[in-house]
Formats: C-alpha cells, sequence, structure tokens
C-alpha cells in the first residue's frame, strides 16, 4: 500500500510545505494519540527535537495535537532521536515523538514516532494514524485535556545511560578525540559523555543557531573534522548526524572510516568474544562487497536489507542477528539500543581501539573495498526510474557490468532523489555506467 505520509523514515519534507506544516503536525498528534490511546491509565508521549529553527512550530503543533486528545506531553528539549526511544522505554510512554529530518539540510524537517517499546512504529500503525490525519480525531471533553511539561534532566538521563554501554574495566584516559556534533541533537550529550569516561575532547559542531545543522559538518560532510584531526593530532575523529542516529569515523591519518568497516569491526570482535548473535550481520544492499567477502572470511553470514534502518531492524529480528547498520554510519546494536545510536555505536569502536593497541588507521581497516560509486539526481515530480529511456540504461549497464559488479538503483525515500550506485573490480567501467544511467534519469526528469 502506498503511503501519503509516511516515508522510510517517518514524515518528513520541506518546512511549511506539506506534509511538513503545523497544520498536519497538530494532526499527527491527535491521530498517533488517538491510535495509542490504550487503557485507562493516564497517557504520556514524549516529544524530542533537534536543533532546527522551524523544531519550536512543530514541537508546538505536535504538543497542541497530543493534548487535545487527553494524551499528557512530556518534551525533553533538543536530544537525540536514540535518546528519546530510550527515555520512551524507561518513562513507561505510550508514545515517543522525534521531531528530525536528520542529516537534511535545515530547511527540511521530520516527525519520527515511537512505540512504548522504543521501536519505530509498524507498517500497520502508520497506516491506521495516516487514515486518522485525514480522517480526523475525536477531542477530548474539558476535564481530559492532556497536560504539558518539560523535564530538566533528560540529557543527564541519556548520558548515563551512553556511558553504561562502555565497558567498566576501561576508560579513554589519554584518547585525544574530535567529535563533530553537526550542530545537532548531541551537541551537549556526546562531548560530555567522552569527556565523563576520561578521553581529551576537542569538539566541532556544538554551537546551532537554528540553521547550521548538518552545514559543512557532521557525517555527511567530514572534512573539517579530516582537518582538526591532523591539526591536533587526534587519535581519531567522531562525527554524528543532525539527530545523532549515525556515525562516521576518521583515523588519525584523517581517512574517513564508514559504517562497513565499522561493522566489520564490531562483527569480528563479537564473534570472537562470543557476543555476535544470529552467526553474522544484516547490512543493505548499498554495503561494500569487500565487506561481504570480510564477514564471510571470518565465517560468518552477511544478510541484505533493503535501505533504511527499519528494514535493517525487521531483518534482525528475523535472523536473531544483534549487530546491523548501513554504510551511511546508521548503526543498530540491540544489546543496547532499539535505533540507530551514533554515540553508543561510538563508544563500542573507541573500546575495540583501546584494547587492540594500535593506532585507529591499523584497527579500522579491515577489508579493502571494491570500487562503488554512489551519485543523486533531484527530480521534481514524476517517476523517472519507470522512464523507458532509464530502462533501457539500467539494462545495458548490466550487460556491461556481465556479472563482475552489482547496481543498484532506487528513489530516496527520505529526498527527491535516484540513488544511483554501481561496483565492481574495474574502477572505470563502474563510472561509466553510473554516468550513463544518471544521464537518462536527467533526461527523464
Amino acid at each position: 500500500m502506498t503511503k501519503k505520509y509516511f516515508g522510510t523514515d517517518g514524515i518528513r519534507g520541506r518546512t511549511n510545505s506539506l506534509p511538513m506544516t503545523p497544520e498536519i503536525a497538530m494532526r499527527v498528534g491527535q491521530a498517533a494519540g488517538k491510535r495509542f490511546l490504550r487503557g485507562a491509565h493516564r497517557h504520556r508521549v514524549v516529544i524530542g527535537k533537534d536543533t532546527r529553527l522551524s523544531g519550536y512550530m512543530m514541537e508546538s503543533a505536535l504538543t497542541a495535537g497530543f493534548t487535545s486528545v487527553g494524551m499528557d506531553v512530556v518534551l525533553v528539549g533538543p536530544m537525540p532521536t536514540p535518546a528519546v526511544a530510550m527515555l520512551t522505554k524507561s518513562m513507561r510512554a505510550d508514545l515517543g515523538v522525534m521531531i528530525s529530518a536528520s542529516h537534511n539540510p535545515f530547511a527540511d524537517n521530520g516527525i519520527k514516532l515511537f512505540g512504548p517499546d522504543g521501536f519505530k512504529l509498524s507498517d500497520e500503525d502508520e497506516a491506521v494514524i495516516e487514515a486518522l490525519i485525514d480522517g480526523g480525531a475525536d477531542l477530548a471533553e474539558a476535564e481530559s485535556i492532556g497536560r504539558a511539561a518539560r523535564i530538566d534532566d533528560a540529557q543527564g538521563r541519556y548520558i548515563h545511560f551512553a556511558k553504561a554501554t562502555f565497558p567498566e574495566h576501561l576508560r579513554l584516559d589519554g584518547l585525544r578525540v574530535v567529535v563533530d556534533c553537526a550542530n545537532g541533537a548531541a551537541y551537549k550529550v556526546a562531548p560530555t559523555a567522552l569527556w565523563e569516561l576520561g578521553a581529551e575532547v576537542i569538539s566541532l559542531g556544538v554551537a546551532p543557531n537554528g540553521t547550521n545543522i548538518n552545514d559543512k559538518c557532521g557525517s555527511t560532510h567530514p572534512a573539517s573534522l579530516q582537518a582538526r584531526v591532523r591539526e591536533v593530532r587526534a587519535d581519531i575523529g567522531i562525527a554524528l548526524d543532525g539527530d545523532a542516529d549515525r556515525l562516521i569515523v576518521v583515523d588519525e591519518k584523517g581517512q574517513v572510516v564508514d559504517g562497513d568497516q565499522l561493522m566489520a569491526l564490531l562483527a569480528r570482535d563479537w564473534a570472537r568474544s562470543g557476543k555476535l548473535q544470529g552467526g553474522g550481520i544484516v547490512a543493505t544492499v548499498m554495503s561494500n562487497l569487500g565487506l561481504e567477502r570480510f564477514v564471510e572470511s571470518e565465517g560468518l553470514t552477511l544478510h541484505r536489507a533493503k535501505v533504511g534502518d527499519r528494514y535493517v531492524l525487521e531483518m534482525m529480528r528475523e535472523k536473531g542477528c544483534n549487530v546491523g547498520g548501513e554504510q551511511s554510519g546508521h548503526l543498530i546494536l540491540t544489546d543496547y539500543a532499539t535505533t540507530g545510536d551514533g554515540l553508543v555505536a561510538a563508544l563500542q569502536i573507541l573500546a575495540a581501539l583501546i584494547e587492540s593497541g594500535k593506532p585507529a588507521s591499523k584497527t579500522l581497516s579491515l577489508f579493502k573495498p571494491l570500487p562503488q560509486l554512489l551519485k543523486n539526481v533531484r527530480f521534481a515530480k514524476g517517476k523517472p526510474l519507470e522512464s523507458e529511456g532509464v530502462k533501457q540504461a539500467i539494462s545495458a549497464a548490466e550487460t556491461r557490468l556481465n556479472g563482475t559488479g552489482r547496481l543498484v538503483i532506487r528513489k530516496s525515500g527520505t529526498e527527491p532523489l535516484i540513488r544511483v550506485m554501481a561496483e565492481g573490480e574495474d574502477e572505470t567501467l563502474v563510472a561509466e555506467v553510473v554516468d550513463s544511467i544518471c544521464d537518462a534519469v536527467r533526461q527523464a526528469v
């Protein structure tokens, strides 16, 4: 069934344009509130946000929606997405909401919903909420309208939770760490947690002004982190995205380490220590073939899911795995969290680095990636992948690769983009087939 509002990661769009308007946000609050008004207890929803200027507006609209149907609201302010999931479960709330467009520019925003178990909502729940958004919700009687309150210790609760995932016998003393918080939701909690564990912390992207989130910083723009790591001779660099559910690492030489290499490290170390479950890990169709070959060389299995953390998590639960993620750095470690958590993942990588006794460049480079190229083509409307010209270009590219590589073409679930990825042994051929398909898509749009 085609969804009208929900994409692969909640509802997302440009602020003050459908569906990301205050009116729709209020109706989402009413619809989600009605869906989760179950039982006779006093109902509660936890609402967090990142640092976007539009967060104030969307927070107020959602609060109005939830309270109007009789649900109490707990506001926690700027907090990482995984923190909202954790607080939803620990506070016995009926629902959790994160207002964020993740790694997107500041002009976009989004609404992510979590159930009482801290997991993102099922397709069934989203379908019911969509119907209620358009169909209207019953308002509460005057005496049953919900209340809204802001709690001040939410950041401390999350910092305590994140630190508890770090091995008790280890400390970060003597480790110089540069952390780039993307001027986003983790701008306070990430540097504080690292400092409390003993690291010497150099912080970047910790001065949000409402419009600079993800602006030439964070996991999608690591150049400034790379330069800073080399400048201060840091042992490692950590980059989070706007809502801190992604992690990209930079080694002491300033080289970027993506999610594939991080998953390889965790798969190997956790398997050898007996901590890995399910006999393997879950990645997506975008992960490099080099990761698959490495995992198999360790006697493990790599399962591939569709792109999107919800699909990774679904397959993890199906296969019994406790490690999964995406090349982009969205790592899910279900021993600790119900969704991707950049800070918690970083702490596991730091623990592995300390125990190895080796530089990050030696510890975090476990396989040689095959040449891989990903390009995006933006489009305004229509369905370019259904164009005959695009279909012919894809068929021709598959013929040229002739079984020596992989081709993945898909529409983004969070932005109006067609993503074209190819990988193979021949770097020149990979570039040629990607360009040919991108050209066809541009002509189609």
